[in-house]
């Protein structure tokens, strides 16, 4: 009977030593090794019981080998926390050229082959260029007109009918000097006599001998200072170019706070669409216009001229 118990209790022992595995051993990145049962693990790292009575360390992740990954790995509670650690296989790209199909793809039409203007007024954005460009051409003709002293009747219409054409033609002729008569002239056909009598053009009959009264005296003394006087200076648009270096070179007298003697006996008058004007001083000259201080029903007004706008410039003497 005893023996029959020890029997049983040898056989139930071995079953039970059977039944335990046996310790894995896991590669370390240094080449040493540690061999044990999984005791605790976390995100760090795991530990380890090496016997009954004696644990590790926890050991990283980042310290164990690719085999000690894979051996960790069999684990499927581990799993999870070593694969981001574990390298993969590199996947070896297979290239064939059996399903390779080649198709076709949809391709734009090109335009059919046309002028350059052909291919503006295809277009809504092509039609305002051609606009912008024709008004542009009739802008040409204009200051052709004005430099060329031609009608502006005649260059603007000519340049509506044949477009850059037209301002190219009077560009090339020369300045039209038969202008309109200058304000010099408008003045002395004003003061002149106005002859009376059914027959103005018929001789008169010559006067009697009178004595030199002292009316005739200073009558022949005016004549003989306005003979003496100097001519008129005039500038026409056209025979020359307005801008602020003509201003300053030629009226620079008339420019200074003050006007000398010699430039208070003469009239500075200048001639802009708005009218004729009295000019007292040049107050201020621009890049692109000049201001000029004139009066105006007696009393000092500033006018700003720019250069495309003055016609004409006239200086001369004083009459009184």
């Amino acid at each position: 009977m005893l023996k029959t118990f020890w029997t049983i209790l040898i056989v139930w022992l071995c079953a039970l030593t059977g039944s335990v595995p046996a310790a894995e051993t896991y590669g370390l990145a240094d080449g040493t090794s540690v061999t044990g049962d999984i005791l605790t693990y976390n995100g760090s790292g795991v530990k380890f019981r090496l016997t009954e009575d004696k644990y590790s360390d926890v050991i990283q992740w980042t310290q164990f080998s690719q085999a000690g990954l894979q051996t960790l790995a069999k684990n499927p509670k581990v799993r999870p926390l070593v694969e981001p650690f574990m390298e993969l296989p590199p996947v070896a790209k297979v290239h064939s050229t059996d399903n390779i199909q080649v198709r076709d793809v949809t391709r734009l039409e090109r335009p059919a082959r046309q002028s350059l203007l052909g291919a503006l007024a295809a277009s809504s954005v092509g039609k305002f260029l051609l606009f912008l460009i024709y008004l542009a051409n009739l802008y040409a003709a204009f200051e052709v007109a004005n430099c060329r002293a031609r009608p502006l009747p005649v260059v603007m219409g000519l340049s509506a009918v044949l477009p850059y054409v037209g301002p190219a033609i009077f560009y090339f002729l020369p300045t039209n000097l038969q202008t309109e008569p200058t304000m010099s002239e408008v003045a002395a056909e004003a003061q002149a006599p106005v002859a009376t009598g059914e027959n103005p053009a018929a001789p008169q009959a010559p006067a009697l001998a009178e004595t030199p009264s002292l009316e005739g005296i200073q009558i022949a003394a005016i004549s003989a200072a306005a003979s003496q006087a100097p001519a008129d200076q005039v500038y026409k648009r056209g025979q020359f170019t307005f801008n602020r270096r003509f201003v300053e070179t030629k009226f620079a007298g008339f420019i200074a706070p003050v006007r000398s003697a010699a430039d208070q006996k003469l009239d500075f008058m200048v001639k802009l669409p708005q009218g004729v004007f009295l000019v007292q001083r040049i107050s201020n000259v621009g890049m692109n216009d000049v201001r000029f201080e004139v009066l105006q029903d007696g009393q000092p007004q500033e006018v700003l001229a720019p250069f495309a706008d003055i016609l004409e410039i006239t200086i001369k003497a004083k009459t009184a």
